[in-house]
């Protein structure tokens, strides 16, 4: 941690010492990620810009991306990262992370609380412990709004066990705490919504459901030449890597589409990245798939990405049934739909919420049905061409867009100013 922290020392040195200050009127939002860079992760790239074209000045503090400046405006954002620490698994990587995390972002707010200037903190989870940072702000008058994207205490279950010990209380906590604390608390859907009333003890009116949804001008282009020609099914995978989002599950089933069911006419990308991936490139190796899958990490380049995804004859989200992923939204899943991509997953209650009677479902944790259901898929091409369409009517219909969710952001904002204004 000394030599990450040594580098924020110098960083914010320059950043102090570089430049005037460039305060401007309007109200202003300083946005903490800390699970990853701003332009890797849609969520906070759609709302900080639908609150900048609605007037406000936001300024993000976010891990530094590789090869990237440590301070830059993208779309008129004022982004700051820090170096970005040591990747690893283990509880106590993760107590270093968020630790070394949590210092070095109160260390750049206080440099953009003295050059841009914010009324607003706004923090994504994880980590919950972001709340002692909006504290110390509160005190100097700053408003909360606490972005609760993923259960902290579940997520911990999902990837250490179901021990519910001091760790995971501590995490049960640090979310009450934040709901508690927070002026406003934006959440993804309405399972976490009646979580935060219930286990964080916050009242209905201050709860916001901003889901993740796909911009509403997305649509397919031209599949990829290359890609086009490995197989003549493609499978689709974006997304995370971690150990909870069910890629194990994935290669599984995708062994048994070749050893069980004989169909190993196909070609799976998978694009994404995350602290399961060196294990998930090993275990296709001893499955035996190295000819049938490609890891490409992210693609940031978001043509190269939509080209891709059209290619894909079917698109798939092998997120098994837990205690986190039973009560989360995942995005994945609406892009697919708004791409007119017929989907596979295993039947969870806020999937089968997301996607209605356009999905096509496998019975939870069972791979080998996963695996039967990809190959019900390449075998009949009208269903995929209906489950397709079915999908992008729903998106349009159901409010599943970001243009409906950004709505719900601003009116978020709205009370907040209001509050202001009355206080």
């Amino acid at each position: 941690m000394g030599l990450h922290l040594a580098s924020v020392w110098s960083l914010i040195g320059n950043l102090a010492l570089g430049g005037n200050s460039v305060q401007t009127p309007g109200r202003k939002v300083l946005i903490l990620l800390e699970n990853g860079s701003y332009i890797a992760d849609n969520r906070p790239q759609r709302e900080a810009r639908t609150l900048t074209a609605a007037g406000y000045n936001v300024s993000v503090i976010c891990p530094h991306r590789k090869g990237g400046p440590f301070h830059e405006t993208i779309e008129g954002v004022h982004v700051y990262s820090f170096p970005a620490p040591f990747v690893a698994s283990g509880v106590l990587s993760y107590l270093y992370e968020y630790g070394y995390g949590m210092i070095a972002m109160f260390l750049l707010a206080v440099i953009v609380l003295i050059r841009e200037g914010f009324d607003v903190v706004h923090a994504h989870s994880p980590p919950d412990t972001l709340f002692l940072l909006a504290a110390f702000f509160k005190f100097l008058g700053k408003q909360f709004v606490y972005d609760h994207r993923d259960l902290s205490p579940e997520l911990y279950l999902t990837r250490f066990g179901q021990k519910q010990d001091l760790l995971y209380r501590s995490l049960l906590w640090f979310e009450r705490c934040s709901c508690r604390l927070a002026d406003c608390i934006l959440t993804t859907n309405n399972s976490y919504r009646e979580i935060e009333m219930s286990r964080g003890g916050a009242p209905a009116s201050k709860i916001f459901v901003v889901r993740n949804g796909p911009d509403e001008q997305i649509h397919p282009v031209a599949p990829d030449p290359i890609l086009r020609r490995r197989a003549s099914t493609i499978i689709g995978y974006v997304g995370v890597i971690g150990p909870q989002d069910g890629v194990d599950c994935l290669l599984r089933a995708l062994s048994h589409l070749i050893h069980d069911l004989k169909r190993p006419d196909f070609f799976c990308v998978l694009i994404g990245d995350g602290d399961a991936l060196g294990e998930l490139k090993r275990q296709a190796q001893l499955l035996g798939l190295e000819e049938h899958v490609w890891f490409t990490g992210w693609i940031l380049d978001r043509e190269t990405l939509l080209r891709y995804l059209s290619t894909a004859d079917i698109c798939v989200q092998p997120d098994p049934s837990n205690p986190l992923n039973d009560k989360s939204t995942m995005i994945k899943l609406m892009e697919y739909m708004a791409l007119g991509k017929p989907a596979v997953a295993f039947d969870l209650p806020e999937t089968r919420y997301t996607g209605g009677d356009t999905v096509l479902y496998a019975q939870p944790n069972d791979e080998l049905d996963f695996a039967r259901k990809i190959a019900q898929l390449m075998d009949d091409a009208e269903l995929r061409h209906r489950l397709g369409q079915l999908g992008r009517q729903r998106i349009r219909e159901a409010g599943f867009t970001w243009e409906h969710a950004a709505g719900n952001l601003l009116q978020a904002y709205a009370s907040l100013e209001l509050e202001s204004s009355e206080g």
